[in-house]
């Protein structure tokens, strides 16, 4: 029986209260996280928007604007449409629209703001993102053109005010989605599989701020453990050349470094003894700037420090601090029912945090899409690794490649003071890949701090600090080439859609689909259990897709409205084994995946007889595994096979000394039966996309006394590609 939820109160009313007026387009489904009934109409999402460079005095403009949807060649409207609940995008449940915008049309905002000219200083207006071309005019006047859906800006709107106190804003708007090739990740104009509702307009807060005339426009904090010293640049406008700067960091409200310096200039602060920051202790320095015209900001910083680098083995690894740190994340679309870009709380961001913490990852990779700087803020104040995609574009021609390479540029320079990020990632499967090559030396020239995947998944260029995979279900482990760490980008996609928690009633997918949490929960716990061995083999790293259900996508470890936790005690002790000691292998009857092993096969159905010790298998055709006509980084085909079916045997001899935790090692693609001296020991169906290693029961175990005995395997395969190879190992340090 799936599980039932009531509808509470609250959101019911929700529900109600967002139906949309007859000319707009209905959402497709009424789904909302439990904090939608938290949003306040008045004062949406009133956090400070920048937490890393923080002035007390500012305003937000989020709350209700109008809006009107005209032709792309349309002057601005004399008459609005209705009324919209900025930011969230027009779309969405939560902007009380949900309304498209095609890309021949353009989105209109407006809205008044009481301010007047500040004493001496300047009126700044910043918009979190935008997605994707906006024009900005006060007071009719043209204040400001920006391009590309995810970074912020600013414009300085002081010459355009008006006197008195009233102001007239107008934002105008146009984005193609999918009829362009600008960056915009998963949106599609229509939706289905993998690719989702689309995004247009404002979707991160608006706000207002008076500065001094001189003041600070930008921070870069690099953190340098090996020296015990911070090197902190302060950009400025309006300062002259030269202009002082004075910086202090604090521990827990207590000054532990103090410099001066000037504007532009790198400037030094040393950290002795730093209490470092990692995902079970994100300890955070508070960091004062002062210019000396007057003009200060608040920021913070996280000592740590990131690498690829040999372990005690030799093996390549992520290290953290100096020490190796196995990475297990989710792959985080960071997307919302009723807000879609745009969460709708600051609880709300914060939460997704939480329970990826608590499900025992330590990794979110942002796939795709760049989120408010509130949610860099809760990783780096909770603990959260982050491999930080680019969102993907066409990027076919000069002009998009150029757009993509701004838009890269500037997401870094929005993004790197946040101790959380680990890792960039230009390029997703190829998607719009180009220039990768390019692409990686500027980002290693660019921000040392940080480690590069190059393109996870699919096309690798041999560059960057990690070789990616991709496996569904998987987990596999990528050919290694000595030269950088060996990741695991995406794998799992295990599927459970819920009754009362799916965007839709129907139609929902998942790379393999369950249909209760009891069978998705033994299936997780044996994809993590795989992963161990990978990981003794050396994988560094692993991205588990994904952190919720998205529209029709159920491969979340939650429900799209957060409702439901699919994972249970089991499964986070699955995933917190991961960091502990890993499992070793000793061979006992060797798989063909260093050099091939030598088997007798047939393809032609024998007697019934066939896996018995006593069997005669001396007219069968004698080959070296592995068997099949499967390509890709762990198989090696040594013997084609090609027919639906494939009979192997093979004998070995086991010494005297008594085997320890003896295991299946077997790739089978696709339907598998082995057996040991005639007596079957595994039924194994479907395919694996690389080697399991799989208990022997005690039955099973019984059997493998000092002496000769015979490995016998069946194989059938249906469709798409075929692989076997089969060998024996013992389990050392489980």
């Amino acid at each position: 029986m799936k599980p039932r939820s009531a509808v509470p109160l609250p959101v019911l009313v929700l529900f109600l209260a967002l139906r949309t007026p007859a000319a707009a387009q209905a959402p497709a489904s009424h789904l909302v996280t439990r904090w939608a009934a938290d949003v306040d109409t008045a004062h949406p999402l009133p956090e400070y928007p920048r937490p890393q460079m923080v002035r007390p005095d500012w305003t937000s403009l989020n709350g209700w604007w109008d809006y009107a949807v005209r032709d792309s060649a349309a002057s601005r409207p004399d008459t609005w449409d209705g009324r919209i609940l900025v930011p969230f995008p027009i779309e969405s449940q939560l902007s009380h629209v949900t309304r498209k915008v095609a890309p021949d049309q353009r989105l209109w905002y407006h809205r008044t703001f009481r301010a007047s000219q500040p004493p001496g200083g300047r009126l700044l207006l910043h918009f979190g993102a935008v997605d994707f071309d906006a024009v900005v005019y006060v007071n009719g006047r043209r204040v400001g053109e920006h391009r590309g859906g995810y970074d912020p800006f600013t414009f300085d709107i002081t010459d355009a005010l008006a006197p008195g106190a009233v102001q007239d804003l107008v934002v105008s708007v146009w984005d193609p989605t999918d009829a362009g090739q600008q960056p915009r990740g998963k949106q599609v104009r229509r939706p289905h599989g993998i690719w989702y509702t689309s995004v247009t307009g404002i979707w991160q807060t608006v706000w207002l701020e008076p500065v001094p005339a001189a003041r600070v426009t930008g921070l870069d904090i690099r953190p340098d453990v090996d020296s015990s010293r911070v090197v902190v640049r302060v950009a400025a406008d309006g300062a002259p050349p030269g202009s002082a700067v004075d910086v202090t960091a604090l521990a827990r409200g207590r000054a532990v470094a103090h410099a001066t310096g000037h504007v532009g200039e790198p400037v030094t602060l040393p950290v002795p003894d730093a209490h470092l920051w990692s995902p079970g202790d994100p300890f955070l320095y508070d960091l004062s700037v002062r210019l000396a015209s007057g003009d200060s900001v608040r920021s913070y910083f996280g000592m740590r420090k990131i690498a690829v680098a040999p372990d005690s083995t030799g093996v390549l690894r992520l290290f953290l601090n100096d020490r190796p740190l196995f990475e297990y994340g989710l792959l985080d679309q960071g997307w919302w029912p009723g807000g879609l870009y745009t969460a709708p709380t600051d609880a709300a961001l914060r939460s997704d945090i939480e329970t990826t913490l608590r499900l025992g990852f330590n990794t979110a990779r942002k796939h795709v899409k760049v989120e408010p700087a509130r949610w860099y803020y809760w990783a780096d104040h909770l603990g959260l690794l982050v491999w930080q995609d680019m969102p993907s574009g066409e990027n076919r021609t000069p002009a998009a490649q150029e757009e993509f390479a701004s838009e890269l540029r500037r997401m870094v320079d929005a993004l790197r003071d946040h101790p959380s990020i680990v890792m960039w990632v230009p390029f997703n499967e190829g998607w719009g890949q180009h220039d990768t090559e390019r692409y990686t030396t500027w980002l290693k020239s660019y921000d040392p701090t940080r480690l590069v995947n190059s393109a996870t998944g699919w096309t690798d260029k041999g560059v960057g600090d990690v070789v990616d995979e991709h496996a569904y279900p998987g987990p596999a482990i990528p050919n290694g080439d000595g030269r950088r760490a060996r990741v695991l980008g995406e794998f799992g996609g295990l599927g459970l859609p819920l009754e009362g928690h799916t965007w839709l009633p129907r139609n929902n997918w998942g790379y393999r689909t369950f249909t209760d949490t009891a069978s998705l929960n033994r299936a997780y716990v044996g994809l993590l259990t795989q992963l161990r061995f990978l990981e003794g083999e050396g994988l560094a790293a692993a991205i588990y897709t994904q952190t919720t259900d998205v529209e029709v996508e159920v491969n979340g470890v939650m429900t799209y409205d957060r409702a439901v936790v699919k994972l249970g005690d089991a499964a986070q002790a699955a995933a917190r084994a991961l960091y502990g000691p890993t499992p070793t292998l000793r061979a006992v009857v060797s798989t063909s995946r260093g050099d091939g092993q030598g088997w007798r096969y047939s393809t032609t159905r024998p007697a019934a007889d066939w896996a018995a010790p006593t069997f005669d298998d001396t007219s069968w055709k004698e080959g070296v595994g592995g068997f099949g006509r499967t390509r890709d980084s762990g198989t090696r085909v040594r013997t084609p096979w090609t027919t639906p079916d494939l009979w192997l045997r093979r004998s070995f001899i086991l010494p005297a000394r008594p085997l320890v935790n003896p295991h299946l090692v077997i790739r089978h693609d696709e339907d598998a039966e082995v057996y040991i001296d005639g007596v079957r020991v595994a039924t194994l169906s479907g395919f694996d996309q690389a080697y399991s290693v799989l208990p022997l029961d005690a039955a099973a175990r019984r059997l493998l006394t000092p002496g000769p005995h015979t490995l016998a395997v069946h194989v059938t395969n249906t469709r798409g590609g075929q692989y076997i190879d089969v060998g024996i190992a013992e389990v050392l340090n489980p």
